[in-house]
């Protein structure tokens, strides 16, 4: 209902709002069990820190409400800009962190540009789409996927491979929001799991294939991955031009195919060239953990044992076995579901189920009753990038995901994570908040 003496407190999404809020609590409640021990001594303090990036969350959330979104639209070009440049630096001079060169700072404080990228990335993109609502899909496509490309392989140089992870499927959901067909969508997702394939195919072939074969090599071993390669973009060039001429529909799928394996082959190229051995693993243990139970399987192993021992309704708060004798490694930031679980059993897990649900829900209906096209692209990137967050960490702590290190929205430990998360929140109830503007 509108009240016409403020009517962007009344017409803020309440139900998104307060998901949000209940899922920081919990996630604070979780960060302080992980720091207790067995014995009930509290050894670390990441809790009061995480209570505070709540609260500078929270108070940005509340500002992002108050600022037009579509002032944000226009100086989305500068601010990507910037973070490009951040980016950058970051990559030349930023302070290495669990294996990557991923943070900037002083002393303990210190931030992760790359987190707030993606909300940067999803507010230009949006920007874009909406300018060129009238251009041809594949020009729009290309140009799109640029946007993406270019912080991306500068997060993966990092190398920090999950957080590039995540802007792909924020430009797909993006992509599915503006409305572009089916099949270059389609072309999107082949060539992103040729580019996986063809990653982990070396350790694939070395700890799980149980003979290994005579040519796979071709398509990661120098110098016959790039001749293959040279084949295929060959074989690709040949079949469109057959395309074009005699219009056979059989040229357009064998230039299809050909491009997507190309694409994939060449992304691939560049991740074994940035990725160390020790991220794809993480992906082969994915197939099988017992291949290294006491190295990059452990995680998974003691994740799910965690979460089988809570049971329907848990073991109780900071009464886990598993994460108070600090079984789980990780535990306050890429485990911290598996916290949630063992403590609050499965109906702690469905009530985390459920509050993530209700916010992508919301953003769902956000974008149906959006005012304009740049606020439904913004809406659809946001909703990408929280169900990506999500789906991969609850998945990866139930054993049913690669691990790929990145963190669960709201719940894992990490202040850029959390204020990255709730300056998104503030711009979705800012959208709501003018739909009827």
């Amino acid at each position: 209902m509108r009240n016409p003496r403020n009517p962007l407190f009344w017409n803020i999404d309440f139900a998104a709002f307060g998901a949000a809020i209940l899922l920081a609590v919990i996630g604070i409640l979780s960060i302080f069990s992980s720091g207790v021990t067995a014995d009930g001594n509290i050894i670390s303090n990441d809790y009061m820190k995480q209570v505070m990036w709540a609260a500078v969350g929270l108070a940005l959330m509340i500002t992002l409400v108050f600022i037009d979104y579509r002032q944000i639209k226009d100086y989305s070009l500068g601010l990507y800009i910037l973070f490009i440049v951040i980016l950058i630096y970051t990559r030349l001079f930023g302070r290495v962190v669990n294996g990557a060169r991923a943070w900037i700072g002083v002393g303990e404080l210190g931030i992760q540009p790359s987190e707030f990228t993606k909300v940067i990335v999803i507010l230009f993109l949006a920007r874009y789409l909406d300018n060129s609502e009238h251009e041809p899909a594949l020009r729009r496509i290309i140009i799109a996927f640029s946007i993406v490309a270019l912080p991306m392989v500068l997060v993966l140089s990092q190398p920090d491979f999950g957080t590039a992870l995540v802007f792909l499927p924020i430009l797909f959901f993006m992509l599915v929001v503006a409305g572009i067909e089916t099949r270059y969508l389609l072309f999107l997702a082949v060539a992103g799991s040729f580019t996986m394939g063809f990653t982990i195919l070396p350790l694939w072939e070395k700890y799980i294939l149980a003979k290994p074969s005579s040519f796979l090599f071709v398509f990661y071993r120098e110098p016959y991955d790039l001749l293959v390669l040279l084949v295929i973009a060959v074989i690709a060039a040949i079949a469109s031009w057959g395309f074009i001429s005699f219009k056979k529909r059989y040229y357009y799928w064998i230039s299809w195919i050909s491009i997507a394996l190309s694409v994939g082959m060449g992304f691939s190229l560049l991740a074994h060239k940035v990725l160390k051995e020790y991220q794809v693993m993480r992906l082969i243990v994915f197939l099988d953990p017992s291949i290294d139970p006491r190295g990059s399987g452990w995680n998974i192993l003691q994740s799910i044992t965690a979460i089988g021992s809570g049971g329907f309704s848990g073991r109780g708060f900071l009464l886990g076995p598993q994460s108070h004798n600090k079984y789980i490694p990780q535990q306050s930031t890429d485990f911290i579901f598996s916290i949630v679980a063992e403590e609050w059993g499965f109906l702690g897990g469905v009530l985390v189920f459920g509050l993530f649900w209700l916010l992508l829900s919301r953003c769902v209906a956000i974008m149906r009753t959006a005012r304009d096209s740049f606020s439904r692209y913004a809406t659809g990137g946001i909703m990408g990038m929280i169900f990506f967050h999500f789906m991969i960490n609850a998945g990866m702590a139930m054993g049913i995901m690669p691990i790929t290190g990145i963190p669960l929205f709201f719940l894992s430990y990490g202040g850029s994570s959390l204020l990255t998360v709730m300056m998104a929140v503030g711009i979705l109830l800012g959208i709501s908040a003018r739909r009827y503007q």
